[in-house]
Parts: structure tokens; sequence; C-alpha cells
């Protein structure tokens, strides 16, 4: 299979179409990651306004988040096997709809359950686009490039905590919580639309991106096992982080949206940043990132009570964290021991059983010690996540020195 697979990659130098059209799409995509994103993370940025509206606590809030989580885990894989012989281009078309559906629903929602099942239905769609949009985009660009149009495609994820989650609690503040989602519905029904038109179909086949071009099965477990732990420690802070700098920090509620602005500037950075080395350099590139975010959790728990240092706890942890996704959705397509489209879908599973198992233990830190205490173990889940892949990159260059002549 690797064999084949490699010649098949290898085969596949040029891209294979209009680089026009194949830059428009990516577009398209990356605004589609960007609302999902967006209505993924939203309660966290309106935590304090959705609670008291509902007459909620913000934990019950938080769990809005984990709920959603708990949808894409169960369905990614099962809808990418579903939908794997409908063209690419109408199903991440549809994805994107089901999100503007979705964000609509929350928006005019009459009560906790009924905001609750609309984020559900945001939910499938968001399953299924991590599951396929990967592979997708990969295959609308030559394999030299692939890893840092992945990255590109990852500014949308960026750009969340940049623009959209801080727009948003912008907007809740000004007028309501309601109108932040409708906001984003619109986005989410203009990307939609964009990407129907723009999106041409691509044979995964031809394109090199069905099959993983250095499977392996050892190195995609050791994978999912870094992700669901660093998507734990990194969700703990970023479900609560509103909380934390109100409760933490002592900055005044009329702050938060710049202050979500300044983490996203910096996610953004990272972004830009990893796409420059993200095709050469993958699995040391979510080491360094790893380092740096068990640092910034460090340093937030530690001196997170002086509002200076918080600053630069959480430019640090926006750096660190949004360059993440990117590799390790570039890395899955590599190490895939079988279709790329299934190693993306329990990607993305893992990934989403780290964000529930991050916002439902964070949820528990702040009911029982306290917000304060939430990054000290958010860094214990992300340290374990570093030594695992510390040790295995020990052992993979060890092996590899042994089977030199």
């Amino acid at each position: 299979m690797s064999v084949s697979t490699n010649a098949t990659a290898a085969s596949f130098a040029a891209p294979p179409v209009n680089q026009r059209r194949a830059a428009v799409a990516l577009l398209a995509l990356s605004v589609s990651a960007f609302t999902f994103v967006t209505a993924e993370n939203l309660p966290g940025g309106l935590l304090t306004l959705i609670a008291p509206d509902l007459g909620r606590t913000t934990s019950e809030i938080g769990l809005l988040v984990t709920a959603y989580a708990a949808v894409v885990v169960l369905t990614s894989w099962p809808l990418s096997r579903l939908t794997r012989r409908f063209p690419r281009r109408y199903v991440l078309a549809a994805t994107t709809a089901v999100c503007a559906v979705g964000t609509l629903w929350s928006a005019v929602a009459i009560g906790y359950a009924d905001l609750m099942a609309a984020r559900m239905v945001t939910a499938l769609g968001q399953a299924l686009f991590w599951s396929v949009v990967t592979p997708a985009a990969a295959s609308l660009f030559a394999p030299a490039v692939r890893g840092k149009m992945i990255a590109r495609l990852a500014i949308g994820n960026s750009l969340a905590p940049l623009l959209g989650v801080p727009l948003g609690t912008w907007v809740g503040q000004q007028t309501s919580w309601r109108t932040a989602f409708l906001a984003f519905s619109v986005v989410s029904l203009v990307a939609c639309i964009t990407m129907a038109i723009a999106m041409p179909n691509v044979d995964a086949e031809q394109s090199g991106t069905a099959l993983g071009t250095h499977p392996s099965m050892r190195h995609f477990l050791v994978l999912m096992a870094v992700t669901v732990l660093l998507v734990t420690g990194g969700f703990m802070m970023i479900t609560f982080v509103t909380q934390f700098l109100l409760e933490t920090a002592g900055f005044p509620d009329r702050y938060l949206s710049a202050l979500l602005l300044g983490q996203g500037a910096a996610g953004l950075t990272g972004t830009l940043l990893i796409g420059q080395v993200l095709d050469k350099r993958p699995w040391q590139t979510v080491l360094v990132a790893l380092s740096l975010l068990t640092g910034a959790l460090l340093l937030l728990w530690g001196l997170g009570h002086i509002p200076a240092l918080a600053l630069v706890g959480l430019a640090l942890f926006g750096l660190a964290f949004s360059a993440i996704p990117p590799a390790l959705s570039f890395l899955s397509m590599q190490v895939a021991p079988g279709a790329t489209e299934s190693a993306t879908a329990i990607s993305s599973s893992v990934f989403n059983i780290g964000i529930g198992s991050g916002s439902a233990l964070g949820a528990l830190v702040v009911a029982t010690v306290g917000v304060g205490t939430v990054p000290l173990v958010g860094a214990a889940f992300v340290l374990a996540a570093l030594v695992v892949l510390a040790m295995d990159l020990r052992a993979t260059k060890r092996r590899a020195t042994s089977l030199r002549p």
C-alpha cells in the first residue's frame, strides 16, 4: 500500500485544477471553517449573557459545548461513510447550509433545551465538514504545498477567535446574544453559495489524497492520543476564558472583546507561521507548539491574577494552540493507515472528545475549586501530550538509527 500510494502521490506533481478557482474554493472552505469554529465557541464568549437570560449557570452554558462535541464524536465517521459516493463540492456546501440553519435556530431558541437542540443540529454539519474538508482542500493543490494550503485553510479557524468570537461577544453586549448567532447564520449562507459555485470536483484517487502517503497505524494511534490530551487541556481554558479574565485577571466587562481579539491575533500569527514549516517538519512543529502551550497555561495559572501577565499568557496560548489543528490535520492525512477521509473523520471525533472532555472537566473545576485552577489542570493534560509525542519521536529516531548499515 505504501509503495503504490507514494507512486500515486509522486505522479501527481502539478495542480489538478485552475489555481485561481482553487484559491476561491479554498477561501470559501476557510470561511466555512470560520463559521463552524465561531458557532462552536460562541457560547464561551457569550457565557455571561446567555446564562442569566436563560436562567442557567455558566457551567450549564459551558455544557452546550460538551453536547456539541458529543454529536461530532458520534457522527463524524458514519456521516463520512454515508456520503462517500457524493461529490465533495456538494457535500461541503450542504454542511455549511446546515451551519446556517443551526445558527439561525440558535438565534430564535425559546429556552435552554431548544438552544441545545439547535447546537446539536449545527454539530451534525460540523461532524461531516471536518471529516472531508482537509482531503478535499488538499486535492486542489500539488503535494509539495499541501501542508501550506491546509494551514491557509486553518486561517478560518484562527480568525474565529480573532474576529468571530470577539465580534459575536461585542454584538451580544450591544444588542443581544441572539443577534450574534443571527449574524453568523448569514455568513454561513454566503459561504455555502460561494462553495457550491466555485468548488471543483477532483478525483481523490487521481490527486493522491485517497490514501495516506506514509501509512502507519502506530503513528496514527500516537497522534490520536496526543490529540485528545492536548485538546482536553486547551479547551478547559478556551471554554472558560471569559470567566477567567473577569474573575481571576480582574478585567472589566467592557474589555472582553478587545482581549479576545488580542488572543485571536496571536492565533492568526501562529497559523501563518506554521504554513512555512508544516510541509517539512510537521511532527517537530507539534512538539514546539505543545511546549509553548504548556508554558502559557502555567503562566496563566501562576501569574494570571496580574493583568499584564495574563495578557502575555493569553497571547502565547493563542499563538501555540492555533498551530495545532492544521498540523494534526496534515499528519492525519500522512499517516492514515487506510482512507484519508476515514482517518480525518476519526481525528475529528477524537478532537471533539477532547473538546467535550475539556469543557466538562473545566465546568467541574469551576464548580468545585474555581476558575483560577483551570489553567493548571489544563497544563497537566498538555504536558502529558508533550511527553507522549516526545517519547514516540525518540523511539522512531532510535529505530531509524538501528536500521542503518
